[in-house]
């Protein structure tokens, strides 16, 4: 830690592993200037250690039970790595159906993971509420993995050639039916935050990474492509068949915390479209490729045979690593996950490095807070895990603060002249007589002057009692109904932005009327309207 030794007046915080906005798996350590960062060391390694070396010590087949506890917020591509460095390695093919069920398991558990994000995210900042809502989700998300793997988080159901059981009946209209659900829940999850002027103020312009920066960092995945750069490697690698299916990069170019928040629920929304598109088109066949059971052996293919696969399936052989090395990666929803495997012609790798996607995007984290203040420590750290000018003419603009103050002026300007009018109605009638009825099309015009000779000539105000006081009650009153249509964060569509906050400022602004009734009442002297 870089402290200056000629300052007294510093405070070193220790934020985590077990504070609420590390969530148990990070410490900073921060030295504060009041409430500004002027340094931070991050300390990791509060998940799990030893990874490695276990798998230097076991096989392929023993280790995979083992792998989901590198992230357990996103199970399925620890899996899919696991398996992927062997297969590339001995060249194994993977059957059509089998390609389709991982897309759609990685997809399901990316949406899991950015789910996940975004909950704690959120109430970092102090919005509870989407806390609550992601697991509504995310809790559907895990009920299709139970059902498929028979686990919820630890699955164990990748294997080497394909997955471990094809897929039950009717889950895919299940899986269908999630997608439709789901999007209109991102939908809800955009109207509630996207736009929400708070969140807005807390997340735009904080922790901003330009392009240089990202890529000298060695940064990955969203935090990648939050500054600017369209980098994926479901296009880059073309590994599974991502290259079959219609979906775009989701990339953002300010680099800020809003931009990372922004390319994650666009990833959400394009996961959807694979998981739509892999199940429509899923194709028929095995969903394991078992001749690789018979690893370096001579091929049979009765090993797919019926009898084999369904009645009389044997436990699975010990492989052994061909004497060669590689570098495995691919897209997990915190950015690349990769394993470096090197064999040995034996049954357990000579070498097994992981490279964990968040470990290396945590790298930037000093240098993202130094300068910023603590309370924007929580959003800046959840790296892993428009323009303001514009949403503000948006939001703020002219025409939704007018709108809303000359809605209620107008109606109750027509609904006096609306009154009058039915008194001088009324009046002709019980008289029997229709002269103000025709001064003007059906008498609206001697509505009108009735209401402008009250506004202008008649005399409200009491003789003995207080004028100023009498005065000044009625302003109050309806200056503080306008005010609260002005302090209340309207959107686009004359649409509350956020309905809690706006119901609150609604009630506390408006309060302030009766205590200008109270102050006509008392100025005017009479006992009777006080």
């Amino acid at each position: 830690m870089n402290v200056p030794a000629t300052r007294e007046d510093l405070m070193i915080v220790n934020m985590g592993p077990h504070h609420p906005s590390m969530h148990g798996v990070l410490r900073l350590i921060v030295t504060l200037d009041g409430e500004d960062v002027i340094d931070c060391e991050p300390i990791l390694g509060y998940l799990h250690r030893g990874m490695e070396k276990i798998a230097e010590n076991r096989t392929i087949i023993q280790y995979l039970p083992y792998v989901t506890r590198w992230d357990y917020l996103a199970t399925m591509f620890t899996e899919a790595i696991t398996v992927n460095a062997p297969e590339q390695l001995g060249n194994i093919q993977v059957p059509k159906r089998a390609s389709y069920i991982r897309v759609i398991m990685l997809e399901l558990s990316r949406i899991a993971s950015h789910l996940l994000w975004l909950g704690p995210f959120m109430a970092d900042i102090g919005a509870q509420t989407p806390f609550f809502y992601i697991f509504r989700e995310r809790e559907l998300v895990y009920d299709l993995f139970e059902a498929a793997t028979g686990m919820r988080m630890m699955h164990n159901y990748f294997r080497i050639g394909g997955v471990a059981a094809d897929l039950p009946y009717g889950w895919i209209d299940k899986c269908l039916d999630f997608c439709d659900y789901f999007l209109t829940g991102v939908s809800e999850y955009q109207k509630l935050i996207t736009r929400n002027p708070i969140f807005l103020e807390r997340v735009e312009g904080v922790g901003i990474i330009g392009v240089e920066e990202a890529i000298n960092w060695g940064l990955s995945g969203p935090m990648l492509r939050a500054s600017g750069i369209q980098w994926d490697l479901r296009k880059v690698d073309r590994y599974e068949c991502y290259d079959e299916f219609d979906w775009e990069v989701q990339w953002q170019k300010e680099g800020d915390s809003l931009s990372r928040y922004l390319v994650r629920i666009g990833e959400m929304v394009e996961s959807i479209k694979i998981i739509q598109q892999a199940l429509e088109g899923i194709p028929g066949g095995p969903y394991e490729n078992l001749e690789i059971r018979c690893f370096d052996r001579v091929r049979n293919p009765e090993l797919n045979d019926f009898d084999y696969r369904f009645i009389s399936k044997k436990p699975s052989p010990t492989f052994e690593l061909s004497k060669q090395e590689l570098y495995v990666r691919v897209e997990a929803p915190k950015g690349e996950l990769g394993v470096f495997l090197i064999g040995d012609q034996n049954v357990f790798p000579w070498r097994w490095k992981i490279r964990p996607p968040g470990f290396i995007n945590l790298q930037i984290l000093p240098q993202l807070l130094i300068g910023e203040m603590i309370i924007d420590t929580p959003e800046v750290q959840d790296i892993n895990s428009f323009s303001r000018l514009e949403y503000l003419k948006e939001v703020y603009g002219m025409i939704w603060v007018l709108v809303p103050i000359l809605t209620p002026v107008l109606g109750i300007t027509i609904g006096v002249l609306a009154i009058v009018w039915l008194e001088r109605e009324i009046s002709a009638g019980i008289q029997q007589r229709i002269g103000p009825e025709y001064a003007g099309p059906l008498g609206i015009l001697q509505a009108l002057a009735d209401g402008t000779k009250l506004l202008f000539k008649e005399n409200l105000l009491p003789s003995r009692g207080d004028t100023r006081l009498f005065s000044i009650g009625p302003s109050i009153a309806v200056i503080s109904i306008l005010l609260s249509y002005l302090i209340i964060p309207f959107g686009s569509n004359l649409v509350l932005s956020d309905l809690n906050i706006g119901v609150f400022l609604w009630i506390a602004i408006s309060s302030i009327a009766p205590i200008g009734l109270l102050m006509s009442g008392y100025g005017s002297n009479k006992n009777i309207p006080f």
